[in-house]
This record gives C-alpha cells, structure tokens and sequence, in this order.
C-alpha cells in the first residue's frame, strides 16, 4: 500500500525536475537564441541583396547604337578619306556629301566597295548617292543617340587618363578629353556594350594597346568623341568610332572597329577591319 502511494509521488517530482532543467538551459544560451535570430536575419538580408543587385543589373543594361546604314562601311567620312600607303582596309568606304574626289587612297588599300556620289576618284568607284545620304543621316542619328544617353555608371573616370585601366561595360561619361597612355581592356561577354560619351578630344599613345576579354566584341563598343581622335604610331584600338571631328590614324595604328566621321577620317599606312 505504501508502495502504492510513493510511486506516483516520485513520479510528479521527476517530471518537475525535468521541466526546471530544460528551462535552466534554455536560460544558460542565450547567446545561441540570439545568433539563430541573427542567422535568419542575415539570410534574410542575402537574399534581399542578391535581388537588389539583379534588379541593377537589369536597369543597368545598354542596348547598343542603331548605326543604320552607316554600319555597312569601315570608313565613312563627309568631308574626305585620305591614306598614306599602303594602308589596309576591310569593309566599305565611302564619302558624302562631298566629291569622290576627296577619296585620296588607291583602290589596291581596299577589301571592299568603294562609293562615292560620283564618278570622281578613285577607279573603283562606285556611285550610289542616294544610299550614301541616308547612310550619313544614319551615322549623325547614331552619333546624336551616343550622346543623349543618361545615367552614366561612371563620369570623369581617372579624371580623362584611362590609362592601365580595365573597363567593364557600361555608360562612360567624360566632360573634357580623355588620353589613353598605357594599355587598356575592355572586360565584358559577347553581348555587354559600352559607350564612351567624350566631351572633348581622344588620344592613344604610341604603341598602345585597347584588348578586349571575356568574350567582348568591338561591334558592340562605341566611343561617341566631339573633338579630334588621334590614334599613335602602331597603337591598336577596339570599337566604333563616331567622331564628330576628324579621325586620325597616324603610321601602323590599326582599329578592329569602324571609322565614322562627320569630317576627315586619315590614314598613314593604317589598318581598319570592320568587326563582324
């Protein structure tokens, strides 16, 4: 009978024992109820993050410069097209609205069409006056787009001197010149774009290099200049031109890019491939 009664007694303090030792736990860690609470919050923070950068990204993203017609030459020029030979050009050329006669380089330099408004010229002319307009229309189109772009991610970058940098892609935007004295690359995927909006001049030292990686390609790069772009003695440049002065390529420069001037484009024993 005493058994009896003992046992249920034992039992109650037991289970009182019990329950006051997992709450004297529970009591002893705060510091890990704490970091769980952390933990979930900092979780929380990642993922708002990651969507918050994804949601950038894709604001972000440049669509490239329609050139029109104007993306059919390698060279195309208002006011002249000269070469000290023996340059070498792949791709179309062509002048408008002046002469052919301003075309001053020998049909042997070209891989490509020749046209002019008329006749006059090099021999292997070819006249198409009514595309020429509409392709010189297309070009000050593209050129007046590079520029009109807003919300540049990056303005006055190394104060004009770009020199020794990587750029990724991008809207670049300089108030005055910009002078390329050391090798630059340009880091990007096959789709990635960048314009370059250059308020005032473009220069590239002698033997100078622009490289591009990661699968960049020159099509989709476009440097929109309102002064003079001068590239150095076999310096090597990637990307569109859209000069709004002259474009000068000065003995052994080359460009995998196109040369779109609304003056003078000049060559001293230069080569321009326009990229595919």
């Amino acid at each position: 009978m005493k058994l009896k009664l003992i046992l249920p007694a034992l039992a109650i303090v037991f289970v009182g024992l019990m329950s006051s030792c997992e709450k004297d736990e529970l009591n002893d860690n705060p510091a890990d109820m704490n970091a769980s609470v952390e933990n979930t919050a900092d979780l929380s923070n990642d993922s708002s993050s990651k969507a918050k950068s994804g949601d950038t990204k894709q604001q972000g993203l440049l669509k490239v410069v329609n050139l029109g017609v104007a993306g059919n030459f390698a060279i195309l020029s208002k006011t002249g097209i000269t070469s000290v030979y023996k340059s070498s050009i792949t791709g179309d050329i062509g002048t408008s609205p002046i002469t052919g006669a301003a075309m001053v380089l020998d049909c042997g330099e070209v891989t490509g069409n020749v046209y002019s408004v008329d006749a006059a010229g090099p021999a292997c002319i070819t006249t198409s006056a009514s595309m020429l307009t509409t392709a010189i229309s297309n070009m000050q189109t593209a050129y007046t787009d590079a520029a009109g772009r807003t919300t540049p991610d990056f303005v006055n970058l190394g104060a004009g001197n770009i020199g020794g940098k990587t750029l990724t892609p991008g809207l670049y935007k300089f108030t005055s010149s910009v002078v390329i004295p050391a090798d630059i690359a340009l880091e990007g995927g096959p789709d990635d774009v960048w314009i370059f909006q250059v308020s005032g001049n473009l220069d590239m030292s002698s033997a100078v290099n622009v490289t591009l990686s990661g699968g960049a390609q020159a099509k989709n790069i476009f440097w929109q200049v309102a002064g003079a772009v001068t590239f150095g003695t076999t310096s090597h440049f990637e990307g569109n031109i859209l000069g709004q002065t002259g474009i000068n390529l000065r003995t052994g420069a080359s460009i995998n890019g196109r040369l779109l001037a609304q003056t003078a484009a000049t060559l001293q024993k230069s080569t321009v491939t326009m990229p595919q």
